[in-house]
């Protein structure tokens, strides 16, 4: 029995940078990885587009020649191609002098279109390996057609595909059995995780168990650092040192930690990657990463309302990615339609003729309270804080965005809490307490911007549609680098836009222009505190 390790960094973690990793990482990860002693070293994927130098998308193996420093005997170098998506036509004959093999990868019920490119792939002299994406669908009766054709085949291996980082042991289990007693014993079985739920190394290492003990030569995926989509994969450094201190390899460590220092480091202050509650969900329910990754870029959908969108899909709906589909649902999700007609009336006779301050969760509502506070004594309006509970503030209203936000000031300031009269979207709740007025999600909306539901944009727009003339900011800042430096409560939930607090303070000050210059006949609008924002109202003067 022998047991391989395969790095698909440069092909998993395209998923990441868009296959841009720049020329020196090319070469460089190339060689740490076979100066490592990995046997096997995927370069990336075989496109039909041109090849674009620094790119990990190569349109024939001649594209990745320049990236192969020395090739080192005994070591083989993979692309990847889906199953339909690359013209083979314009492969060539295997020269040896580039690619040595190619993984064909193919979704459930389609491992006969798979085989079939894959033999054209052979007769061309390459080395064939089968991903079967999404095993976990295979029925055991799926796993014994999928071994029979395998066999008829004849790859050098065929994986398991944890696609949707769903498995657990007692699944990695079943399916190997299947495949390992009817698979032809000259073919490798192979295994790709992913970490939906911080398992990947866990399977990895139990699938080189399952090996051992069944005497099945076998093949382990892993990327540096976990690189790859959504939640990323297997590590390779864990893997690597795992095999050689519990299964006598011999993989050079300090190649392999050179590789992360020199390369690996600057993508993870790039782009994000790895395990996430939202990549938990995709797992729970077995869903596509590209839902998971919608719902969090055009909506920031928090968790839960993720978790019920994801939970109202069928299981082929969330296996594919219909993003229109997912936006419909999405929006059944948020806007749950309600008459909110005698909350608007309400407010209205709350709010008429009153300058209305809103209070948001700036940090300037503690370092500029005094100011605030003289405000409020000269001007007397009607104070709404937006978002968040503001301890030290005598609040009218408070007015919620989002059930995080909502549950957040419920269980840490209770006594505050109980105190407010709260002004909900239909989002949140679609019946309120008797201290609670709920008002249509859309309402207060507008699409266009990826952060449209900004709280204090939201709040503007309900006292546009209240008829209010005055209003008044403070604590409405700007985001700092990091998000405790920008909040008066350090601990408050919030967002994290990749570390790109620059592009989100653009986007609200864009959002911001626009509302201003909707409503600049309607609502005149002035800032108490310092705000990155207030060269807005300057813009439209």
């Amino acid at each position: 029995m022998s047991i391989q390790l395969l790095d698909c960094t440069l092909r998993d973690g395209a998923y990441i940078n868009n296959s841009d990793f720049g020329e020196p990482a090319l070469k460089g990860i190339i060689k740490h990885l076979q100066d490592a002693r990995v046997e096997i070293i995927e370069c990336g994927w075989l496109k039909d587009a041109a090849h674009k130098d620094g790119s990990s998308y190569f349109h024939v193996p001649a594209d990745a020649v320049r990236y192969l420093l020395e090739k080192k005997p005994g070591a083989i170098y993979v692309a990847m191609i889906d199953y339909n998506r690359y013209d083979d036509s314009v492969l060539p004959q295997c020269d040896g002098k580039s690619l040595d093999a190619i993984r064909v990868v193919f979704p459930h019920g389609k491992h006969e279109e798979g085989i079939a490119i894959g033999n054209r792939i052979a007769q061309k002299g390459y080395k064939v390996f089968y991903q079967a994406a999404n095993t976990l669908a295979y029925s055991d009766e799926d796993l014994a057609v999928l071994a029979e054709a395998m066999n008829k085949a004849k790859p050098v291996a065929v994986s398991i595909v944890d696609t949707f980082g769903a498995m657990y042991e007692d699944d990695l289990a079943r399916i190997f059995a299947i495949l390992d007693k009817r698979l032809d014993n000259s073919i490798k079985l192979g295994f790709h995780a992913h970490n939906n739920q911080q398992l990947a190394f866990a399977l990895s290492s139990t699938f080189v168990e399952l090996a051992e003990k069944s005497g099945r030569d076998a093949i382990a995926d892993s990327s540096l650092c976990g690189m790859g989509r959504g939640a990323g994969n297997t590590t390779t450094e864990l893997m690597a040192s795992y095999l050689n201190r519990k299964r006598h390899k011999n993989y050079d460590m300090n190649e392999i930690l050179d590789a992360i220092d020199m390369y690996m480091t600057g993508f993870a202050e790039k782009y994000s990657w790895g395990y996430s509650t939202p990549y938990f969900i995709a797992g729970l329910y077995q869903c596509h990463v590209n839902n998971i990754a919608y719902l969090q870029k055009n909506h920031r959908a928090n968790a839960r309302d993720m978790s019920n969108i994801i939970a109202s899909l069928t299981q082929d709906e969330r296996r594919a990615y219909d993003y229109d589909l997912l936006e419909k649902k999405y929006l059944e999700n948020q806007d749950r339609i309600i008459d909110d007609s005698e909350a608007l009336k309400a407010l209205k006779e709350s709010f008429s003729d009153k300058k209305i301050l809103l209070l948001a969760p700036g940090k300037t509502i503690i370092t500029e309270k005094e100011k605030i506070d003289a405000f409020i004594k000269r001007e007397k309006p009607v104070v709404v804080a937006v978002n968040a509970i503001h301890k030290g503030y005598d609040c009218d209203y408070v007015m919620f965005i989002n059930s995080v936000r909502y549950k957040y000031a419920k269980e840490s300031y209770a006594q505050e809490f109980s105190k407010h009269k709260k002004i909900l979207l239909s989002n949140i709740k679609t019946a309120g307490l008797e201290d609670e007025l709920i008002v249509n999600f859309y309402n207060v909306i507008k699409r266009g911007w990826e952060h449209f539901d900004n709280a204090v944009i939201c709040c503007l727009r309900l006292m546009n549609k209240l008829d209010v003339s005055n209003v008044a900011l403070a604590g409405f800042d700007g985001f700092k680098t990091a998000y405790n430096e920008s909040y008066a409560d350090s601990s408050l939930p919030t967002l994290n836009p990749n570390g790109k607090w620059a592009e989100l303070n653009e986007e609200i000050k864009n959002m911001f222009s626009d509302f201003v210059l909707s409503s600049k006949d309607k609502m005149r609008l002035e800032f108490v505190t310092e705000s990155i924002f207030s060269e807005c109202l300057e813009a439209v003067k």
